[in-house]
């Protein structure tokens, strides 16, 4: 099993950045792709970012450019976000699988989650 928990949400204004953090516990060191969805009042949950363990990484079209996603080595994740708008609101899930995905921003093809964290950005 993996578990994950997520930090680092908050609010901002339009324009201003947050780093996100996803710690993984547990059989940690079988996971293979990672993930960030996040989910707006209202609004399925949509993936953002995606990450293998090669560093190959996805993006949603409306995040590129303004935000990066990376790993460590102890499958610690990551979400760096600048530039963020009112439309950035959501809160943030970290995902993971253990095994290969086709598609990195599809929500259904991770098992492990986290609880998620709060973004607000006012405008």
């Amino acid at each position: 099993q993996v578990q994950l928990a997520e930090s680092g949400g908050g609010s901002v204004q339009a324009g201003g950045s947050l780093r996100l953090s996803c710690a993984a516990s547990g059989d940690r060191a079988k996971i293979y792709d990672m993930a960030w969805f996040r989910q707006a009042p209202g609004k399925e949950r949509e993936g953002v970012a995606s990450i293998k363990t090669s560093g190959s990484t996805t993006y949603a079209d409306s995040v590129k450019g303004r935000f990066a996603i990376s790993r460590d080595n102890a499958n610690t994740l990551t979400l760096q976000m600048n530039s963020l708008g009112p439309e950035d609101t959501g809160k943030y899930f970290c995902a993971a699988t253990r095994w290969w995905v086709t598609s990195g921003l599809d929500a259904s093809q991770f098992p492990y989650w986290g609880q998620g964290t709060q973004v607000t950005v006012s405008s």
